[in-house]
């Protein structure tokens, strides 16, 4: 039985989609952009925005009582490629801050997201 996920930690959805789904031994998130859940902010340089969608992924799996060490697969969305080196540091960095494992992941250049930012970030954590 899946159980839809929602927090106020992260931000509402702004189409006709949930921020996640528990499926019981999976979570799976949409893909969260860098709208500051509070605020409605968004960041303007990318590694600032790259930042605040990690928080937000993990807004929704902590939702599911998983945590960062659960993520085993992201997928990234950026608007320009060359922004690569730069979003990777901040992922690193995160994964590290949190003492987890680094998932498996794919990132790929798109050509507009969302509300105009710079990247989209979708995670699915597993319930060992």
């Amino acid at each position: 039985m899946s159980k839809i996920l929602h927090t106020n930690h992260a931000p509402a959805a702004i189409g006709p989609y949930v921020q996640g789904v528990d499926l019981g031994n999976l979570v799976m998130t949409s893909g969260q952009i860098p709208l500051h859940p509070q605020t409605g902010e968004i960041p303007a340089d990318i590694q600032a925005q790259t930042q605040q969608s990690l928080e937000n992924v993990k807004a929704v799996v902590e939702a599911s009582g998983l945590g960062v060490a659960d993520i085993i697969k992201m997928t990234v969305f950026v608007k320009d490629l060359n922004d690569f080196a730069a979003v990777n540091e901040i992922y690193g960095a995160f994964f590290d801050a949190h003492n987890a494992p680094y998932p498996a992941r794919s990132c790929v250049e798109v050509a507009r997201l969302p509300k105009d930012v710079g990247i989209e970030i979708e995670a699915i954590a597993i319930r060992r």
